[in-house]
């Protein structure tokens, strides 16, 4: 048996990156600043997140820099060989099946500890 599920809850690092595919496919790229649970750090942790078709689409529509979110996906790892070096290189990406958006009062969205959320 195998799992691989990654949840985090967090805010947008900046506008989604929308690209269209010759194939018809469409993938959106976003960062997500994740607050490490640690009282010895303020610094969050950052994680690039990919998603494809409709979730793509409505986190283009709906989804800005700030703005806090909830994913649940699967970590995958990027693999390219260096240009420069010949050595072979890998990011970790987590690819998004669940998206949603969620509100506070931080946000502009409804009162005092209203957690207001959108699935998609």
């Amino acid at each position: 048996m195998s799992i691989n599920v990654v949840t985090l809850v967090g805010r947008v690092g900046g506008e989604p990156e929308i690209k269209y595919l010759d194939s018809g496919k469409v993938v959106c790229k976003l960062t997500l600043a994740v607050k490490r649970i640690s009282r010895n750090s303020d610094q969050p942790d950052w994680f690039s997140l990919e998603l494809w078709g409709k979730t793509a689409e409505f986190a283009k529509n709906y989804v800005g820099k700030g703005k806090q979110i909830a994913v649940k996906g699967s970590l995958k790892f990027d693999t390219w060989s260096d240009q420069q070096t010949g050595a072979n290189r890998s990011t970790p990406i987590i690819r998004v099946d669940q998206l949603d958006l969620l509100g506070s009062k931080r946000d502009g969205e409804g009162g005092a500890g209203d957690m207001s959320s959108e699935h998609f």
